[in-house]
């Protein structure tokens, strides 16, 4: 395999590549031709074309590499390399003609992510990640903000969509934020939360019920621009997606503690 940071020119035109196709399509998109997946969780042609374009294309970068994607276009898996896909985060965001909505790709070598990109396929963002090699957007070096305290940061969150076991204490926590921090910011699309928290654009950012692909290529984004991630324990390995906080350094035992407190899981 080529070295990481090569590698990540290759990824960065393939997720490009899928970002035109989906902008092309939201020009002349019919949400009636909208796929149901389960509550509240949807999926498009356009959903399907992105991926399968992606397939195509990083087979050839990493031949040996397998595939863990969202709708399933590849089920090869890896013995050391694999792909971590979301070809349309936002989806319902799409539907609605509501931006951004994004191209996640993640490169993992056994348990770890090496590699990452995010494009927002509404806009002109690109950002990169690459193991030891630092953040970036549209080839410019950026850094988790150096906000030093919760009470003056800016929070980003999803909301739940279709598990709410966990809603009452959610709820709880969105309002002690609201009283206790600059704001909350609810974008619909966690690849770009996890990249506006890498670019110190949102200060921390949190949620439950995420998936492998919707944080594989923004964790690494987090880390590699000096900022935490973890799950809400403070868990900071093999993570995937069930729990999410990220956040700058500065602020992240305090984000941490809050978070822990509110939506800490009850024993069984």
């Amino acid at each position: 395999m080529t070295d990481l940071k090569s590698l990540c020119a290759e990824i960065e035109s393939a997720a490009r590549m899928a970002g035109e196709f989906i902008k092309n399509e939201s020009a002349v998109f019919n949400i009636n031709s909208t796929e149901t997946k389960g509550l509240n969780n949807f999926v498009t042609y356009v959903d399907k074309g992105s991926e399968k374009m992606l397939v195509e294309k990083l087979s050839l970068l990493v031949p040996e590499a397998g595939f863990i994607a969202e709708e399933g276009t590849s089920v090869k898996k890896g013995p050391k390399y694999n792909w971590v896909i979301d070809p349309l985060d936002g989806t319902t965001n799409f539907l609605h003609g509501v931006h951004p909505y994004a191209v996640s790709i993640g490169l993992m070598e056994n348990d770890e992510i090496v590699a990452g990109v995010v494009h927002e396929a509404g806009g002109d963002e690109t950002f990169t990640a690459w193991k030891n090699g630092g953040a970036w957007l549209n080839g410019d070096r950026i850094n988790v903000s150096s906000t030093p305290k919760l009470s003056g940061s800016l929070a980003a969150t999803g909301f739940p969509y279709n598990l709410f076991d966990r809603l009452d204490p959610y709820m709880g926590l969105l309002t002690y934020l609201v009283k206790n921090t600059h704001g909350l910011r609810r974008l619909g699309c966690a690849s770009i939360d996890l990249a506006y928290v890498a670019c110190g654009r949102f200060d921390l950012f949190f949620e439950y019920d995420l998936k492998l692909w919707d944080i594989a290529a923004g964790m690494l984004l987090v880390r590699e621009a000096g900022g935490r991630f973890s799950d809400f324990s403070g868990n900071m390995v093999q993570l995937t997606g069930d729990e999410t906080i990220a956040s700058n350094s500065l602020i992240y035992k305090e984000t941490l503690g809050v978070i822990g407190n509110y939506m800490k899981k009850k024993s069984k």
